[in-house]
C-alpha cells in the first residue's frame, strides 16, 4: 500500500464537501477553547479532542459541530480558521475546495455579515497567493435553525455575495427536516446564479435524495448514501450525471453506516454513478481527504487508475469553469503518466 499512499499524496485534487469549521484542526481548535475557558465544553488540550469527538450518532456529532462553532467570536478567528484550513488541504495536493459555510451561525452569535464574509474573501485570496489553492464558497442553510435561517443565509448570499460564492446548501440533520419547506429560498438563490448542493440522503431515506432533486433542483447531492436501497433513484442518478459527495469516515463515524464494509461506494460505481470522494469534516472524523482516497481504494479494490478517476470526477463536477477544468484535469492525467498508473 505505500506505493498507492506516495500515489495518493502526491495526486492533485480537488474537494467538493468539506465544511469550513469542521475542518479547524485540532490546534486551532484547542487555542480557540484556551482563549474561551470556562465558556466552552471543548478541551483545550489538543490530546482530549480526540475523545471530544467520539459521536454517539448524528445528533450528537451537530451538538459537538457546534460547540466548535461557538469558538468563532470575532472576524479574525474567521480568518484564521479559513487560512489555515487552506494550508492543510493545499498540503494534501489539493489545488481545487468549494468549502462549505454557514454564515447563519457566525452572524447569529455576534459577528456582522459584512465582516465575516470581508474576512473569509481576504483569507481566500492570501491563501490563493500563498499556497496556490483555490477556494469557492457554498453558503449553506443549518437545516437545525429551521426557516429563519434559510431566509438570512439567502440574504447574506444576495446582499454581501462575495466573490467567491458558487453555491448555495442545506446541512445539518435530516431527520423532522424536510428538504421541501426550503424550496422558496433554493428557488431564489439559483435564480440569482448560484448552483444548488444540498446534503440529502445521508440519515434518512432514498425519498430525501428526491425531495432535494425535485424541489431544491440539486446539481449534485452531499452524501446520497441512502441512494443504494433506491434501484430507480440509482438509475436516475446515474443517467442525468448528478455527482454525489461521498465522504466514508464521515459516514461511519456518524454511523449513517454501520461499518466502512458496508458502505456503498462500490455500488453507486457499479452503478455508473459520477462519484467524488470528500471529507467533509476531516480533523472532527479523524481523518483527511488523502485517507479518504486510501479508504475508497480498499472499499472498491482499486489502484492508481481508479484513484485517478475519482480525482477526475472531482473535477468534473466541481463549478469551475470550463477552462480551468480543463488545466486542472490535465494535471491530474500528466501526473498519473508520470509516475505510472
Amino acid at each position: 500500500m505505500s506505493d498507492l499512499t506516495d500515489f495518493i499524496a502526491g495526486l492533485p485534487k480537488a474537494e467538493l464537501h468539506v465544511h469550513h469549521v469542521g475542518s479547524a484542526s485540532p490546534r486551532i481548535v484547542a487555542e480557540l477553547a484556551a482563549r474561551h475557558e470556562g465558556h466552552t465544553p471543548v478541551p483545550a488540550d489538543p490530546e482530549l479532542l480526540a475523545g471530544y469527538f467520539e459521536f454517539r450518532d448524528f445528533a450528537h456529532f451537530i451538538e459537538i459541530y457546534l460547540s466548535v462553532v461557538d469558538l468563532i467570536r470575532d472576524p479574525t478567528d474567521v480568518w484564521i480558521l479559513t487560512y489555515e484550513v487552506a494550508r492543510d488541504l493545499a498540503r494534501q495536493q489539493v489545488r481545487y475546495a468549494e468549502l462549505t459555510v454557514t454564515p447563519y451561525s457566525h452572524v447569529h452569535r455576534g459577528i456582522p455579515a459584512p465582516a465575516f464574509c470581508e474576512a473569509i474573501e481576504d483569507a481566500r485570496r492570501r491563501a490563493e497567493a500563498d499556497f496556490g489553492i483555490v477556494l469557492r464558497w457554498c453558503f449553506d442553510i443549518p437545516g437545525e435553525a429551521g426557516l429563519p435561517a434559510a431566509e438570512q443565509t439567502l440574504r447574506i448570499a444576495l446582499d454581501q455575495r462575495p466573490d467567491g460564492l458558487v453555491s448555495f446548501g442545506l446541512g445539518g440533520p435530516e431527520i423532522g427536516v424536510p428538504r421541501p419547506q426550503f424550496k422558496p429560498w433554493f428557488d431564489q438563490a439559483r435564480a440569482a446564479g448560484l448552483r444548488s448542493v444540498p446534503h440529502a440522503g445521508e440519515t434518512t431515506g432514498p425519498q430525501t435524495i428526491w425531495d432535494a432533486l425535485r424541489d431544491l433542483g440539486a446539481e449534485r447531492i452531499g452524501h446520497g448514501t441512502s441512494a443504494a436501497a433506491d434501484p430507480r433513484l440509482l438509475e436516475y442518478l446515474g443517467e442525468r450525471r448528478i455527482p454525489l459527495e461521498v465522504c466514508p469516515t464521515s459516514n461511519v463515524r456518524t454511523r449513517a453506516v454501520a461499518r466502512i464494509e458496508e458502505h456503498p461506494l462500490r455500488r453507486f460505481l457499479d452503478a455508473g454513478l459520477l462519484v467524488t470522494i470528500n471529507s467533509d469534516d476531516p480533523p472532527m472524523f479523524g481523518t483527511t481527504l488523502n485517507d479518504e482516497y486510501a479508504i475508497a481504494a480498499k472499499l472498491i479494490d482499486g489502484g492508481a487508475a481508479e484513484l485517478t478517476t475519482l480525482a477526475g470526477n472531482a473535477v468534473a463536477a466541481s463549478f469551475l469553469p470550463e477552462p480551468e477544468k480543463r488545466r486542472l484535469a490535465d494535471e491530474i492525467t500528466r501526473y498519473a503518466a508520470a509516475v505510472g498508473r
